[in-house]
């Protein structure tokens, strides 16, 4: 071998050089990260640049930011100091920032939709517990007509605390989001 030729590591080596477990190496190229090279048995060969990538990956781990974070951030270059040391420029940081504002947006309307979604699978959750309890009531030889009366009786009492009620906009704002009654339920099954 060269003496030119870089010194490449096993992923048992490189993890141990690290101070990670070998899982972790994987880990982080499963995800994209890092793209070690290949010997011709297919084992991972890691270089100077793959465990300098690992490193700022672990360091960037150890400041807290998430892994979504980090994929951003190396995404950017950094630009060379005059000590010697490298970090990102401003206009880098802007752009990790609003990506990763981006980010947090999209989650926060997920967020929304899935919790709208929720309310909305209760209601209709609620709506066939109360078909339910009316089928299982005439099942057990209750008569249909008390029962009709009391499930118009319990429709009722309930829109009337609805419209008493005052208009409680969510947290986020989302005043389309108020909690109401099926207006199609007649009361009967």
């Amino acid at each position: 071998m060269p003496k030119d030729a870089p010194t490449l590591l096993t992923v048992r080596d490189a993890a141990e050089r690290l101070g990670v477990t070998p899982r972790t190496l994987k880990y982080y190229e499963e995800r994209g990260l890092v793209q070690p090279s290949r010997s011709e048995g297919r084992y991972r060969l890691y270089d100077a640049n793959d465990l300098e990538q690992f490193s700022r990956i672990l360091r960037l781990r150890a400041l807290g930011f998430s892994l979504h974070g980090i994929t951003e951030m190396l995404k950017r270059p950094l630009e060379q100091l005059g000590d010697g040391r490298r970090r990102y420029s401003q206009d880098s940081l802007q752009q990790i920032a609003d990506a990763l504002a981006q980010q947090v947006d999209t989650l926060d309307a997920r967020i929304a939709a899935v919790r709208r979604e929720l309310k909305e699978a209760q209601s209709v959750r609620a709506e066939l517990s109360e078909d339910l309890d009316y089928l299982r009531r005439r099942l057990a030889g209750e008569p249909s007509d008390q029962l009709i009366e009391q499930r118009l009786a319990a429709t009722r009492q309930r829109r009337s605390k609805a419209a008493k009620a005052p208009a409680q906009p969510s947290a986020r704002g989302d005043e389309n989001d108020s909690d109401s009654d099926n207006d199609n339920d007649n009361g009967t099954a």
